[in-house]
């Protein structure tokens, strides 16, 4: 447990998956290991994104992350994004095998061949889409449902995953399988699974959306 978080004491909250920080607010325990976890958790992670190349940055850093740990990650990302050009869809789209050399030598980043391929596929994929990144993506969203219980109460993937990966893959995107296409649908708020019980409010509610950077 690090500094930024204390145990939950027995009987001092609902849920036994939250952690109260040593700022008195409880969060889902993933959100307290460390500083980048908590920034990430309180701020972002479960807002509503509808910008195409947010969208497409949290796509590429979703296949990145295969294999890794998020902090891994999300202390890269600064990194990613400047070797990426901020994740404009068109100039990704426009790269050529020099910049795949460029980004296979970038030690800021994950240096993953067939995953920056991937990652440029996608940009080319996204760039096609007629109705935008955006609108394909938040079809998928299920309707509002409750805050889940438990971390055991989570899901890896969902029916509504499985639909978006497979249109995914069909409108040519790699790297996007329903667990990822799940853990997309979490980060950009196209469902809520912060526990009940967790400080963050849900979306609409006042705290900053996500988006554009």
């Amino acid at each position: 447990m690090s500094e930024l978080a204390a145990a939950v004491p027995a009987g001092g909250a609902a849920n036994a998956d939250l952690v109260i920080g040593v700022d008195g607010l409880a969060r889902c325990g993933w959100g307290a290991g460390t500083a980048e976890y908590t920034a990430y958790h309180d701020t972002e992670w479960g807002r509503p994104v509808r910008d195409d190349d947010a969208l497409y940055e949290r796509i590429t850093l979703e296949a990145f992350q295969s294999g890794l740990s998020w902090l891994t990650i999300l202390r890269k990302r600064e990194a990613f994004r400047t070797a990426f050009d901020r994740f404009h869809i068109q100039t990704v789209a426009a790269y050529t095998d020099d910049d795949v050399d460029r980004l296979m030598n970038d030690p800021g980043i994950v240096r993953n061949r067939a995953k920056i391929e991937a990652a440029i596929a996608n940009a080319r994929a996204a760039a096609e889409l007629p109705e935008g990144l955006s609108a394909l993506l938040w079809s998928f969203a299920p309707p509002p449902r409750r805050r889940p219980e438990s971390r055991a109460a989570v899901p890896a993937f969902t029916a509504e995953s499985t639909a978006m990966a497979k249109e995914l893959k069909k409108r040519g995107f790699r790297f996007v399988g329903p667990t990822t296409a799940y853990a997309l649908m979490q980060a950009t708020g196209m469902v809520d699974d912060h526990l009940a019980g967790c400080h963050v409010p849900p979306a609409g509610t006042g705290l900053g959306a996500g988006g554009r950077r």
